[in-house]
């Protein structure tokens, strides 16, 4: 891919949450929950976004669709900043971009049917007459896998792989350039899970869609997506494509979290990397690496500096001091049957 297809493109991203105390609430630190990610999406590919939760991850979703204002730096949605668009600008824009939240029982409006619910996008963009818009939301059930007849039940009286499938709907209803799929099958039973993404994966295909999809299970998001990206405390600490990343990962992190995929293979003994202790907190972050605390091959440079997210392979980025060393293949252990 090059520069020319680029969909979306952040540029010193960041977001700080002011944490307030005392009686007169000042503001006493910050959490620093996006922190100066510079990332590029691609049009019509699927970027897996991934880490630990509490990480950053939905926040900079979030960010990309403007729902949330960032502290610092821009959102490039082609050429367009949308950090600086005016209201009636954004609402324009945002007819190209949406997302499928994780709980589709707290997302979806409980008063309203689900046909209501879908329809709601073409109401508020003005698309299609009165008389047009229930065969747009009948399509669009039945491209997502319903019957139509689901437009005149409620949240209530669906399964949970329905709710989302009606969540994936309301998406889609407005025809969009870009959606953000944010842990949208982490609430599902297993098998729902493998349903919902085919699906996202055959819509893609088909209405040739660009996905980021969010998620802090690895196994699942390196089968729907063509790069993937890890995050640690608000910080983009490796960018590769996803054969690649699995194969050869460049950051410590990384490689702890392939380790945790189980073996597949019965009675095969799965030896992982240890990753010590808790996340620490993003209102104190550690200084120079952010993974130092717990990382096994931590050094003293990796407290006094900290490591660039640099491209060390053809498309494949990373942020540690050691990653030319191979440091992370170092660490994981082949699992047995690999």
């Amino acid at each position: 891919m090059n520069g020319n297809d680029v969909l979306i493109e952040t540029k010193d991203l960041t977001k700080l949450f002011p944490v307030r105390r005392g009686i007169l609430r000042r503001i006493a630190a910050n959490v620093h929950a996006v922190d100066h990610v510079n990332l590029r999406i691609y049009r019509s590919e699927t970027l897996g976004l991934v880490g630990e939760s509490g990480c950053g991850k939905s926040t900079l979703g979030r960010l990309l669709l403007a729902l949330l204002q960032p502290t610092d730096g821009k959102v490039l949605f082609g050429e367009r900043d949308l950090t600086e668009l005016s209201s009636r600008e954004l609402k324009a824009a945002r007819e190209h971009m949406q997302i499928v939240f994780q709980d589709p029982a707290s997302s979806l409006n409980p008063r309203l049917t689900c046909g209501r619910v879908v329809e709601e996008g073409l109401d508020i963009h003005r698309r299609g007459s009165r008389s047009e818009r229930p065969n747009q939301v009948a399509e669009m059930l039945e491209k997502v896998g319903l019957r139509p007849d689901i437009a005149d039940r409620y949240p209530h009286e669906l399964s949970g792989g329905q709710r989302q499938r009606v969540s994936i709907a309301r998406a889609l209803i407005l025809n969009p350039t870009f959606v953000i799929a944010d842990e949208v099958v982490s609430a599902l039973d297993v098998s729902v899970q493998a349903q919902v993404l085919n699906l996202l994966m055959h819509l893609r295909r088909e209405l040739e869609l660009t996905y980021l999809f969010i998620a802090h299970d690895l196994a699942v998001v390196s089968y729907v997506a063509d790069r993937i990206a890890v995050m640690y405390l608000g910080k983009v600490v490796e960018v590769a494509d996803s054969e690649r990343l699995l194969e050869r990962p460049l950051h410590p992190y990384s490689a702890g979290l392939l380790s945790a995929i189980p073996n597949p293979r019965p009675g095969a003994e799965s030896r992982r990397v240890r990753v010590s202790g808790d996340i620490p907190s993003p209102v104190d972050p550690p200084s120079g690496c952010r993974f130092r605390t717990r990382c096994p091959a931590a050094q003293e440079i990796c407290a006094q500096r900290e490591p660039p997210l640099e491209e060390h392979e053809d498309g494949h980025w990373a942020a540690c001091h050691f990653a030319a060393e191979d440091v992370a293949k170092q660490i994981l252990r082949e699992r047995p049957g690999n």
